[in-house]
């Protein structure tokens, strides 16, 4: 059976340690998405009490810096090159927060997208990300993301 660089993807010759390609270090199994030889992306994983005490504690600093990698781990696990956590931010800021609400839906379809692509188990969760932030439960939004975005982690 082929093994692949769960880094890259890039088929492992019989009896190699390490990639061809990216020369990322092969040990044991490598996992494989049902559909095709591509590796399943891998994000770090971000505990969600931890980030919302942070976002408490530096009074909603930390909040920005974790709307942007949310947005830059969706946008790599889900290989759509919209714009990135701090272009997507700054938006939101410019229009009052109406980006916002588009940012919450596309986050909610990317997750689909991608939990789909590598059987992960995501729902589409895109409608209930744009009503949550109406009613004032933005962070409410952000535990859920990350808890799917949590499912790529290593």
């Amino acid at each position: 059976m082929a093994r692949f660089c769960s880094n890259c993807g890039t088929e492992i010759p019989e009896g190699s340690s390490f990639c061809p390609k990216c020369g990322n270090q092969i040990g044991g199994t490598t996992i494989i998405n049902n559909y095709s030889n591509e590796s399943i992306p891998r994000i770090k994983e971000r505990n969600i009490l931890t980030s919302i005490l942070l976002s408490i504690i530096t009074c909603g600093i930390y909040g920005i810096y974790w709307f942007i990698v949310m947005t830059d781990d969706a946008n790599f696990i889900s290989d759509e090159k919209n714009a990135s956590g701090a272009l997507a931010f700054l938006f939101s800021l410019l229009t009052c927060g109406i980006y916002f609400l588009y940012w919450s839906f596309k986050m909610g379809e990317k997750l689909y997208k991608a939990g789909k692509k590598y059987n992960k188990p995501i729902g589409d969760n895109s409608i209930l990300y744009l009503i949550l932030p109406l009613f004032g439960l933005g962070i409410v939004n952000y535990c859920l993301i990350q808890n799917d975005l949590n499912k790529f982690a290593e």
